[in-house]
């Protein structure tokens, strides 16, 4: 069940956790660690800093220093989180997945 937590700092070391639409293992499927890689690159341009993650095959653990910003904290993860979906959907459609 999906839990929405408002993250109510604008800076801080966020422990974060999301997974793939009923746990299936969608990242191993489209090879889509580059996509979660890819964020990571972009928080980083940002001045966020990488502590920690693991990438499996249907979710992802990740612990993110944000630096002060006047983005909120949700916005910059549900982006993320949104493009890595979008990217996902687009690779299943080129396999024919559905």
């Amino acid at each position: 069940m999906p839990t929405l937590s408002t993250i109510p700092y604008d800076h801080g070391v966020f422990s974060l956790m999301f997974t793939c639409a009923g746990w299936l293992p969608l990242i191993e499927m489209v090879k889509g660690y580059d996509l979660v890689f890819n964020w990571f690159d972009l928080l980083k341009m940002q001045g966020h800093k990488m502590i920690g993650y693991v990438i499996m095959p249907n979710h992802v653990h990740a612990m993110i220093a944000f630096v002060q910003t006047d983005t909120s904290i949700n916005t910059i993860i549900g982006n993320g989180k949104r493009f890595m979906a979008y990217a996902i959907v687009e690779r299943l459609e080129k396999m024919g997945a559905f």
